[in-house]
């Protein structure tokens, strides 16, 4: 097949013409008026003759919808069977459209061939606004069309996606193609097979991208990798409002990592969180995120495994949390209690527009049974408390000194002493003292329990540090994981605003750069009078330098080096002059800031190496006094 290129698609002049148009030239009598009328006639083609025309050529059937509906602004050609070469034939039709906006050609097998077409058809045709091509096969060689498309074509502003069998690799096509193009405004990719890999080149398109503002990625396979990945550019994001994420696995790790790409966002509205199999561990490091939260309005966690605890902490954080946006919490297949609702009621009177959709009021909280102590340790615990030993107690029925009674006899003797047991702890410490049933009890059994129920008891510890342990490095792990994406997808001139903060003036030029997560600015305002710094996961935050305070200096430089905080000084040169940027514990009134970020205006600031300018003087006395003191011995 040659090669495609845009005067492939319009049809030749001999093809277009009419068939009457010989006989009107072999009229010698025709006037210039009737030779102008039949150039307009010739040019004045309608769009189903070049539709069938185009169909005779390609050599498909021609759609009947197609040419019913040519002149209507939406051309839903769904489930038409068009093929590559229907495509084609369309394509070729469409060239010179100026009515359809919306073309809709979803699981019609064009697969890549037909995108191919389709882009050299939009090179040229700019009213076309929404193109869905869900479900058509376009695999890998499709995906490289479609956003050859988003970055050559300048009307579309939704492009729809799903089902096509993009993977890993081609996520970086629509990374790149989005990162220039800011008016798609909508985009959807679900029911594809991005993983890991393409959750981080996806992020990197959140992190970067300017105009998007509705995101599908459901139907995937991110999992904790993809998801943190996704978060990290979620926290940077600046326009995007609603984000679908849906049946991906997220599970807590990712439920973590969206917990805290939320204390930054501020554009986020709508998130679908259905079916990632988060628990009630993961609800709660969600709602640590919530509570920092001041724009999302409607939060979707159905069928994940969620139970009355991870639904009390959803209405407990809309409660506490004045400033609170959420208006919808849907946990459809959650079984809920009367204290649920009792504590819903009440958070409904303080907010009104809430409305949290559950599955019943026939749920409960799962309680485990108190574990019942030893018998051994609660007989040798009163045998120490009174410093008794076991034939001081148990004297009055074994005579002999033996330390072998009989069952009714030990069992009344336990009975009427003052020990702290019921009637099943006492039956259960007859059958380990008498394990083959002979009537008889052993107790000396209970003089080595101690040591072992010691040995027990430091083991248990053990595995429950350990869990702890694993458990901290996990969420340590995801944190850092969480951090290292961050630095990834960071834009150049990015900055994180906190909820409800107000954005600064990007007019300006933006010095700020993707440096780790450690060293990394972000500034956080609050509608308050005052502002705040928010931390990341415990991060070193450093504020950026109060701009015009003092001349740029290299890392290398010694005065820099005499410095505990060389970040307030270090890229002073670098912030734009005249814009004073504030902080909690930092004044904001411009003159006191300025005088404050010069070295000499910063003395708690100085290292010891700084402040010791005297320091050989004083050696210096310190020999002098030795020398008197030993004169001194002497004489």
């Amino acid at each position: 097949m040659s090669t495609l290129s845009f005067e492939s698609l319009r049809l030749k002049e001999d093809d277009c013409t009419p068939s009457t148009q010989p006989q009107a030239m072999e009229n010698d009598f025709d006037t210039d008026l009737e030779s102008d009328e039949n150039e307009e006639s010739d040019k004045e083609v309608s769009v189903p003759d070049v539709y069938l025309q185009a169909c005779k050529l390609v050599g498909v059937v021609p759609v009947s919808y197609f040419l019913r509906n040519y002149d209507s602004a939406a051309m839903d050609l769904t489930h038409h069977g068009l093929g590559p070469l229907g495509c084609k034939a369309l394509a070729i039709a469409l060239v010179a459209d100026m009515n359809i906006n919306s073309l809709e050609l979803g699981d019609n097998h064009i697969q890549a061939e037909g995108a191919k077409y389709l882009a050299e058809m939009l090179r040229a045709n700019f009213t076309i606004t929404h193109l869905d091509l869900s479900n058509n096969c376009l695999r890998s060689a499709g995906a490289e069309h479609v956003t050859n498309v988003l970055l050559n074509n300048i009307s579309l502003k939704s492009v729809k996606l799903s089902g096509n069998g993009f993977t890993d690799d081609d996520a970086k096509y629509f990374t790149d193609a989005l990162l220039t193009n800011s008016r798609i405004k909508e985009l959807d990719l679900s029911h594809n097979e991005f993983c890991g890999k393409g959750g981080e080149q996806l992020g990197q398109l959140l992190a970067n991208n300017e105009g998007l503002e509705v995101l599908n990625l459901s139907w995937n396979h991110f999992r904790m990798k993809g998801a943190v990945a996704l978060c990290a550019g979620l926290k940077v994001n600046m326009t995007l409002t609603h984000l679908d994420l849906s049946w991906n696995g997220f599970s807590n790790e990712g439920a973590l990592a969206m917990g805290e790409a939320l204390k930054f966002n501020n554009t986020l509205v709508h998130l679908n969180l259905n079916n990632n199999r988060i628990t009630n561990e993961g609800v709660g490091m969600l709602c640590r995120g919530l509570e920092f939260n001041d724009t999302l309005q409607v939060l979707l966690l159905a069928f994940n495994t969620l139970t009355v605890e991870g639904a009390l902490a959803l209405v407990n954080v809309v409660k506490n949390t004045p400033r609170t946006a959420l208006e919808e919490i849907n946990i459809c297949n959650v079984q809920v209690n009367e204290t649920f609702v009792r504590l819903l009621e009440v958070t409904c009177q303080e907010h009104r527009a809430l409305d949290v959709r559950f599955g019943g009021v026939r749920g409960f909280i799962a309680k485990k049974p108190p574990k019942r102590v030893d018998p051994m340790k609660v007989i040798q615990d009163y045998l120490d408390q009174r410093k008794l030993r076991l034939w001081d107690f148990f004297r009055n029925i074994d005579k002999d000194g033996t330390m072998r009674v009989p069952v009714a006899d030990f069992r009344k003797a336990v009975q009427q002493s003052s020990i702290p047991l019921d009637r099943y702890q006492i039956e259960e410490l007859i059958q380990r003292l008498d394990r083959d049933g002979t009537g008889i009890v052993d107790y000396r059994g209970l003089a080595d329990t101690r040591k072992q129920m010691m040995r027990d008891h430091r083991r248990q510890l053990r595995k429950v540090e350990s869990r702890q342990k694993k458990e901290k490095q996990k969420s340590d792990r995801i944190l850092r994981t969480f951090q290292s994406a961050v630095e990834a997808v960071t834009p150049h001139g990015s900055i994180v605003i906190s909820p409800g903060g107000a954005k600064e003036d990007l007019s300006g030029p933006r010095h700020f750069s993707a440096t780790p997560l450690s060293s990394w600015h972000h500034i956080v305002m609050s509608n308050s009078s005052r502002y705040s710094v928010t931390n990341l996961s415990n991060e070193l935050v450093h504020l950026p330098a109060l701009g015009g305070a003092s001349p740029y200096r290299p890392a290398s430089s010694p005065a820099l080096r005499s410095y505990s905080q060389p970040n307030l000084l270090g890229d002073s040169a670098r912030s734009s002059p005249g814009k004073p940027v504030s902080a909690q514990g930092v004044h904001s009134d411009p003159e006191v800031a300025y005088s404050k970020a010069s070295p000499t205006a910063l003395p708690l600031t100085r290292s010891r190496s700084a402040l010791g300018a005297k320091q050989p003087a004083a050696k210096a006395k310190s020999k002098k006094a030795k020398k008197k003191k030993s004169t001194k011995q002497k004489d």
